[in-house]
C-alpha cells in the first residue's frame, strides 16, 4: 500500500495546523509537512507542537536556503528530531515567490544554495566540528550541540539540474504535475546510480466541481516558476504561457484562473469523479513506482479538511 501524508500551507491558525496534523495521524496518514512560508506561522513552532501531540507521524518543514541560514535549519531539524523521538525529515525547495518576495529576496544561484544547504545540514548532523565553505555559505568550527542525527532529506524540485542533484544526493524526490512525473523521474534515475530514492507525488486531487474551480489558482502558481519541460508536458503553448503570466501580473491569480480550463487542470493534477481519481492514482503509482502520495492542504477549515483527508484515504484505498 502506498504511504500517505499531508502538505500544509499554513494559512490557518496555529492551533488548527496542529489539530489538522493530529486528525491526519488518527486517519492513518504517515507524513505531515508544513511549508516554511516566511511570514506565515513559524514552521518549527508548529511542528514542535505537532510532535508533542502525535506519536507516529513523520514531521518536517518544506523549506529553503534563503530565508534561514542552513545551519539554523539544521539545528531546528535536529531539535525537532529529538523532540519527536526520531520522526523528523526535511524537504528542501529552491524557494518560490510566495516565500521570498515579501522579504525582498530573489532566487539567485538556486543550484548553489540548494547544494550548500544540503551539505551544511548533513555535515552538522554528523556530530563533528565543521569548517567548510561552499558557493554561497560557509561554516567556521561549527558543531551541533545536540549530537549526531539521522534525518532524511527530500528535494522538491522541477528543473533538470535540480532533478539531477536529487538523483545524486537526496533521500527522496518530491514531484508535482501529473504529466511531468515520467520526464522528471527519467532525469532523477539517470543520476541516481542505482540508489533507491523515495518517490513522492504531491497533489490536491479535485473530485468535485468546486475543487476543480479552486484548482485553477494552484495551476497558476505552478506555471509561474515551472521549467519549459513541465509546461510543454501540460500542453501549454508559448502563447498560452504568455497570456497566463500577463494576466497574473495585471489582474492577479483570480483573473488568471479564469483562463484555466478543466482539461488544463487534468493535465496538471488528478481530477474527475472519485472513481476516476482512484483509477488515475493507481495508474500513476504503478507506472512511476510512486512510494508516497501527499495531499495538498491549502486553506483553513478544520472540519472541511478532515473530511477532505477522509475522502482522499477512501479514494486511495479503492
Amino acid at each position: 500500500m502506498i504511504k500517505t501524508g499531508i502538505h500544509i500551507i499554513p494559512e490557518m491558525s496555529a492551533p488548527e495546523i496542529v489539530e489538522t496534523a493530529v486528525a491526519a495521524e488518527a486517519l492513518g496518514y504517515d507524513y505531515c509537512l508544513v511549508c516554511d512560508e516566511g511570514i506565515m506561522h513559524d514552521v518549527y513552532v508548529c511542528l514542535g507542537a505537532i510532535a508533542e501531540k502525535t506519536t507516529r507521524l513523520k514531521l518536517g518543514p518544506v523549506t529553503n536556503g534563503y530565508t534561514r541560514h542552513p545551519a539554523v535549519t539544521a539545528v531546528a531539524l535536529a531539535s525537532l528530531n529529538e523532540l519527536s523521538g526520531g520522526r523528523a525529515l526535511a524537504v528542501l525547495v529552491a524557494g518560490g515567490t510566495l516565500a521570498l518576495a515579501p522579504m525582498g529576496l530573489t532566487r539567485e544561484a538556486p543550484l548553489g544554495v540548494m547544494r550548500d544547504t544540503l551539505e551544511i545540514m548533513r555535515r552538522l548532523w554528523s556530530g563533528e566540528t565543521v569548517t567548510w565553505e561552499g558557493s554561497r555559505h560557509k561554516l567556521d568550527s561549527a558543531r551541533l550541540g545536540i549530537g549526531k542525527q539521522n534525518i532524511p532529506v527530500w528535494l522538491g524540485v522541477r528543473g533538470p539540474k535540480m532533478l539531477a542533484m536529487a538523483g545524486e544526493l537526496a533521500d527522496g524526490v518530491l514531484l508535482i504535475a501529473k504529466s511531468d512525473l515520467g520526464p522528471a523521474l527519467e532525469i532523477v534515475e539517470a543520476f541516481s546510480t542505482g540508489r533507491n530514492l523515495e518517490r513522492i507525488y504531491l497533489d490536491r486531487i479535485a473530485y468535485t466541481p468546486e475543487m476543480l474551480a479552486e484548482a485553477g489558482i494552484s495551476y497558476i502558481y505552478a506555471v509561474m516558476d515551472a521549467p519549459d519541460r513541465m509546461l510543454t508536458g501540460m500542453g501549454l503553448s508559448e502563447t498560452d504561457i504568455a497570456a497566463l503570466r500577463q494576466t497574473m501580473a495585471v489582474g492577479g491569480p483570480a483573473e488568471a484562473a479564469k483562463l484555466i480550463t478543466p482539461e488544463m487542470i487534468k493535465a496538471f493534477q488528478i481530477a474527475g469523479t472519485p472513481d476516476e481519481c482512484a483509477q488515475t492514482l493507481q495508474n500513476l503509482v504503478a507506472q512511476h513506482k510512486i512510494d508516497t502520495f501527499l495531499l495538498n492542504v491549502t486553506s483553513p477549515g478544520l472540519a472541511a479538511n478532515i473530511q477532505l483527508m477522509r475522502d482522499i484515504q477512501s479514494i486511495i484505498k479503492q
